[in-house]
């Protein structure tokens, strides 16, 4: 099957082919799926640090003495409230409550911010931001073209981005902040090669980690760099099936598995990202698109439940097989669910899985199974995540 014409390529393309990556369409883009093994990949990030081209995500900048007050009307989240240099999770919700997309929201210099989102819901972000500026004195700038994403992450990534040569604070725009002191969901000013770039400690795997933006023209240079400093400390680079399980295992949602436009941020276990308190100086609420539609969600009975589920056996559950009551032996029962994403988990070495049940068996200890080719895998209901990365 060939190339699809839509299917675009990063910066780093190049480099990936050269590693011996193994490309596949994602998002409209091609993308490097591993190098390796998938099991060597991740456990690099656990154990060391992987190196990830995320150059495929959107990224809008919001501009314009209304920027936090026209982000708190079209996002969900409480953005007028995150200091400069800081960062927040958030999402953007249609009129009925239900997700469009999940957001990383960077809060990158005065009345600036970067509004990152998902690569195949990119368009679609900057389409309904564009739609809801009416009344506000702002301006948005889809940036993505000449820009390239990079993430270092793993429990090394400290060390390989003091060892990069070429990278250094810059102090002007992180007003001085101690980069090993950088807070998590935070970002700072870099110069790499005298460019100025910008640095969050965000990720998306559960280790300690980085992502950093560079402009399209050094983002060759700079993964080269990132590379020749981590790899005597284990840094490899590392594709989306890695990704994948790492972000299963620090039970991370992903957008067209956990999240979509059947579901609101109440179902997904999110209901903390929507920021109802909202409200100007005076206390007035300050209204937001799907306002209305998650306030009475929040005050309704959930009709399904996310729940984290571990494997007592070794076949995993995969994404839309059905959850079932427990029955006798192999036995398939009444479907009770639906898994969102499974995989067998490398760091635990057991399956795991993600799934939306019915509220009645969604306590944790609650004895169930997954349909896996006509037979009951068992399956008990567990806290999420699965893994949390060890504190020091």
């Amino acid at each position: 099957m060939g190339t699809a014409v839509t299917d675009k390529k990063t910066p780093l393309y190049d480099e990936h082919v050269a590693l011996g990556a193994s490309m596949t369409p994602f998002g409209g883009w091609l993308m490097p799926l591993r190098y390796t093994s998938d099991l060597a990949e991740h456990r690099a990030v656990r154990d060391a640090a992987g190196l990830f081209d995320l150059s495929h995500m959107g990224n809008i900048n919001v501009t314009g003495p209304d920027a936090a007050a026209f982000l708190d009307h079209a996002l969900v989240g409480y953005i007028s409230k995150v200091r400069e240099m800081g960062a927040r999770y958030s999402m953007i919700c249609a009129e009925d409550g239900s997700v469009l997309d999940d957001l990383i929201v960077y809060h990158d210099a005065p009345g600036a911010y970067s509004v990152i989102a998902n690569a195949a819901n990119a368009e679609l972000v900057l389409g309904k931001m564009q739609e809801r500026t009416a009344g506000f004195d702002v301006v948005l700038k889809d940036v993505q073209p000449g820009q390239a994403l990079i993430a270092v992450q793993g429990p090394r990534a400290v060390e390989i981005m003091l060892a990069t040569e070429g990278l250094v604070e810059d102090a002007e725009i992180s007003g001085g902040t101690a980069f090993a002191d950088l807070k998590y969901y935070a970002c700072m000013g870099m110069r790499f090669q005298g460019e100025p770039l910008l640095v969050g400690r965000t990720g998306y795997t559960g280790e300690d980690g980085f992502e950093l933006w560079v402009s399209a023209d050094r983002a060759v240079a700079l993964w080269r760099a990132l590379l020749a400093a981590g790899e005597p400390l284990g840094l490899v680079p590392a594709g989306l099936s890695a990704r994948d399980s790492l972000r299963l295992e620090a039970g991370m949602p992903l957008y067209g598995h956990e999240l979509d436009t059947t579901t609101t941020p109440f179902e997904a276990g999110m209901g903390r990202v929507v920021r109802l308190d909202k409200a100007t100086e005076d206390g007035t609420p300050i209204p937001f698109v799907g306002r209305d539609a998650l306030a009475a969600r929040k005050e309704s009975a959930p009709a399904r439940v996310l729940v984290g589920l571990r494997g007592e056996g070794r076949r995993p559950a995969r994404a839309d097989y059905d959850v079932v009551q427990r029955g006798v032996g192999t036995e398939v029962g009444a479907v009770v669910g639906r898994v969102t994403s499974g995989a067998p988990s490398p760091t635990l070495g057991y399956p795991i899985a993600m799934a939306y049940v019915t509220p009645e068996v969604s306590a944790e200890g609650t004895e169930l199974a997954v349909d896996v080719r006509g037979r009951a895998e068992p399956f008990v209901v567990v806290p999420m995540p699965f893994y949390r990365r060890p504190q020091n």
